[in-house]
């Protein structure tokens, strides 16, 4: 791609500008009689058919089977997005939309679900949110709760006020007064410390001690592990997913079953967000840079959130590629600041 970005001169880049935010904005192809009255550049219809043809080859802009104009390809979004677009601040209503949403008194739950809803209200596409890590968080006290055959209801309670539920599903079966016997080692063993901590003196006594553990205390230390492990599907909290019904190039059947699939599941959100949290700006997946190849006709756009500096987690919006980039880049990064800054407030400071 940074290729065909050098070889495109200004004429070049100008036409493949206006064709784009011309289908963002209508979702129609653009032909060249459009483009030539439309790009404010003195040029023939056969001029702009010549530089469409050599944007096509470059593999920018396509033709759809119905229709004699052209639209982007996912390599021409990506280098709309890198070179050419000029992203506009947030207006004032969008801005009060967002911070109208932060309840100073909610929980951090409560928080990661009215942010989802915000960032699906205000770009009219799917929310969604990963909830925050703190490496340095304080254990206070585990539970577990039998659901019933070897499922069990792990219940966190951190620093003293925050609670996380997490539903195991386990190889072999334990009563209640087992599961509690096996809460009890665990709080007398590790209470106070770091979830990171927790994490690591229980890998390691599974590692170094078996021999001198008795079974009931080893799956104990198992158990404690799956509860702190942090990979459970509900770390992502999803919102508006039907608001993607309602454009056309994501209507296909099986492509749609496949989105919400991902959605329900949400696995694979997880998986994109976390390649993400590594980051300290706006990332954009367009198409199948996102590694899922259902994605084709869908972007993401993210942000990490900071809480004191440190990345705690990512939230963004998935949509069509053909969405206004202009105007949602900027929505998601200011929605993430304000995601920090509610979160770094004493009411939700889990550090």
């Amino acid at each position: 791609m940074e290729n065909a970005a050098i070889n495109l001169d200004a004429r070049a880049r100008t036409l493949l500008r206006t064709l784009i935010e011309s289908y963002i904005r209508d979702g129609q192809p653009v032909g060249s009689r459009t483009l030539a009255r439309t790009s404010g550049l003195k040029v023939s219809a056969a001029t702009v058919r010549n530089v469409m043809a050599d944007l096509e080859d470059l593999g920018l802009i396509q033709a759809p089977h119905t229709s004699a104009g052209r639209i982007p390809t996912a390599s021409g979004y990506r280098l709309f997005v890198d070179s050419l677009l000029q992203v506009r601040e947030p207006t004032v209503e969008e801005i009060r939309a967002i911070q109208s949403g932060f309840d100073p008194n909610a929980t951090t739950q409560d928080l990661m679900g009215a942010t989802s809803n915000l960032l699906s209200q205000v770009t009219r596409m799917a929310g969604m949110v990963r909830l925050p890590r703190h490496r340095n968080v304080a254990l206070s006290q585990l539970e577990f709760l039998r659901l019933g055959e070897r499922r069990v209801l792990a219940i966190l309670v951190i620093d003293g006020k925050e609670v996380q539920n997490r539903v195991l599903e386990l190889e072999r079966d334990f009563d209640q007064d087992q599961l509690q016997r096996m809460a009890n080692y665990l709080n007398a063993h590790l209470a106070g410390k770091s979830l990171h901590a927790v994490r690591d003196a229980l890998l390691r006594e599974m590692r170094d001690v078996r021999e001198n553990l008795d079974a009931m205390m080893l799956a104990a230390i198992d158990l404690g592990e799956k509860a702190v492990a942090g990979e459970d599907p509900d770390d992502v909290v999803v919102a508006g997913q039907t608001h993607l019904l309602s454009y056309e190039e994501l209507a296909d059947i099986d492509r749609l079953r496949q989105l919400l699939e991902a959605f329900n599941e949400k696995r694979e959100i997880l998986g994109i967000l976390d390649q993400c949290i590594r980051s300290d700006r706006v990332q954009i997946f367009i198409g199948r840079e996102s590694g899922l190849d259902w994605f084709e006709n869908c972007s993401v756009v993210t942000a990490p959130y900071s809480v004191d500096g440190e990345v705690v987690g990512v939230l963004g919006v998935i949509g069509p590629a053909r969405m206004s980039y202009d105007r949602v880049i900027p929505i998601v990064d200011v929605t993430a600041r304000l995601l920090g800054s509610a979160l770094g407030d004493p009411v939700h400071d889990t550090k």
